[in-house]
């Protein structure tokens, strides 16, 4: 099955198309762009991604990105040829995007859904430990695509162990990463090193560290890999096919996710925009994003600020001065939840695209509850990175809010592997005064002493 694609300036007053054979990141105007598609997309297809479950040796089909191959086919492949398509499209060995949305009950009881209506879906289980390989599939087939052999990111950290692991697998590629001076969590910068990748510590933090992949670019065509380029944003529509599709295709009420660069909240947004469009779906999902209080952009720009989508006619006034008045301030994004650590994210104006669409809400929460919250789910026998650890305290406040329903189904997303901040967690539970923490006791080799401890 082919389809006929191209890339489009977001704004409709722009609207200027181009081939996605060009190595771009935005249109000739400033603004971002979208994959866009044309060609049929019968319901049948349904059917046709849940046989695929049954992958055999087929990696592609094992793989949660490109089992809905047909669904982001912007390389024109014949879907059911493999021997075409196995030459195109790239993969982990089929490894990225095996999730799905599970319950948690005590996490439910927390966070006060019922436990039938509430799922979690724990990306952090993709073979590099997070989301970002669901997306770095597409970007590094696109890569593949237009013959680049170097590519570049900034990162907190995800981004770049993803797009360092996918660089070594290709063994023509080679990765290149910015990262801010004592930014990264050592767990992140471990795997990013052990994959090979060039590391370049910026003297600055995440966003010193964009404007540099975005220069880098402008002057030299290096590919990028950061959620700026769409191609990137096509493989991460795949974790809402995955919700989907385990949930028969019932929309739930609500879809909550950390924001940090806004790459998921763009990519969701775009992902039931088009399924809506196919007539695949009757309703749409309120899509609620999540910030840290220490990186409140987008709840300071859509909450205050009243900053919105307005069918593209984006009053950017309302964005420049703001990020004049962080600057002037000297004001830098301070969370524990270093993964969402951002505060001029990328994809802003698609987010908001999105929260329109949707009938969205955007909330924030402080590191306690986030940390009280990352605790709770280790709890259930599960486990998350803190930025991970913000869509679960995001739910549970708009729970209390009144915002959510306690009778309505949600899905929320949790992006990070518990073991990418390792520290964050050790750190949590060796201080007593936090609400879950499980601190270690001290004992004598003495059994008598250890056994009336077990025993209380």
């Amino acid at each position: 099955m082919k389809t006929e694609s191209w890339q489009q300036c977001i704004i409709p007053s722009c609207g200027k198309k181009y081939s996605v054979k060009e190595r771009r990141t935005a249109c000739d105007c400033g603004e971002l762009l979208d994959v866009k598609y044309r060609g049929d997309y019968p319901k049948s297809l349904q059917e046709t991604f849940s046989e695929r479950r049954n992958h055999g040796p087929n990696i592609f089909d094992e793989s949660g990105v490109w089992r809905y191959r047909e669904l982001i086919n912007f390389v024109g492949v014949e879907t059911e040829n493999y021997d075409f398509y196995s030459k195109k499209l790239v993969s982990l060995d089929g490894a990225e995007g095996r999730t799905k949305p599970v319950h948690l009950t005590r996490v439910a009881e927390y966070v006060g859904i019922k436990t039938g209506n509430f799922w979690l879906q724990f990306e952090g289980d993709n073979p590099t430990g997070s989301f970002k390989d669901n997306g770095m599939a597409t970007a590094f087939t696109h890569a593949k695509m237009v013959g680049a052999k170097k590519v570049v990111c900034a990162s907190t950290g995800n981004t770049s162990s993803s797009a360092a692991a996918f660089a070594a697998n290709e063994l023509d590629m080679e990765a290149v990463i910015f990262v801010g001076a004592g930014k990264i969590a050592k767990g992140k910068l471990a795997q990013t090193l052990a994959y090979g990748a060039k590391v370049l510590q910026v003297k600055g933090d995440f966003d010193v560290a964009m404007a540099m992949v975005k220069a880098l670019s402008e002057k030299s065509g290096i590919y990028v890999v950061n959620s700026l380029n769409p191609f990137r944003l096509e493989g991460q529509k795949s974790m809402m096919y995955r919700v989907l599709d385990y949930l028969s295709w019932e929309v739930p009420d609500w879809i909550v996710l950390p924001g940090g660069n806004l790459g998921n909240t763009s990519a969701f947004g775009k992902a039931f925009m088009e399924l809506y469009d196919y007539g695949w779906i009757k309703k749409k999902p309120r899509i609620a994003v999540v910030v840290a209080e220490g990186a409140p952009t987008l709840y300071d720009l859509y909450n205050e600020r009243n900053l919105r989508w307005n069918n593209g006619d984006i009053d950017n006034e309302i964005i420049e001065e703001y990020y004049s008045e962080i600057d002037r301030k000297g004001v830098k994004a301070s969370t524990k939840a270093t993964a969402i650590e951002i505060l001029k994210p990328v994809n802003l104006k698609k987010a908001l695209r999105t929260l329109e669409y949707t009938g969205g809400a955007v909330t924030k929460v402080p590191d306690e509850d986030i940390l009280d919250a990352m605790a709770m789910v280790s709890s259930n026998g599960f486990g998350c990175e803190p930025a991970s650890a913000a869509t679960v305290a995001g739910i549970k406040k708009l729970v209390e809010q009144g915002e959510i329903g306690t009778d309505e189904v949600v899905v929320g997303i949790l992006t990070g592997h518990m073991l990418k901040d390792f520290k964050a967690i050790v750190d949590y539970h060796f201080n007593p005064k936090n609400r879950f923490a499980n601190t270690p006791l001290t004992v004598e080799p003495d059994i008598n002493e250890v056994l009336d401890l077990i025993e209380k």
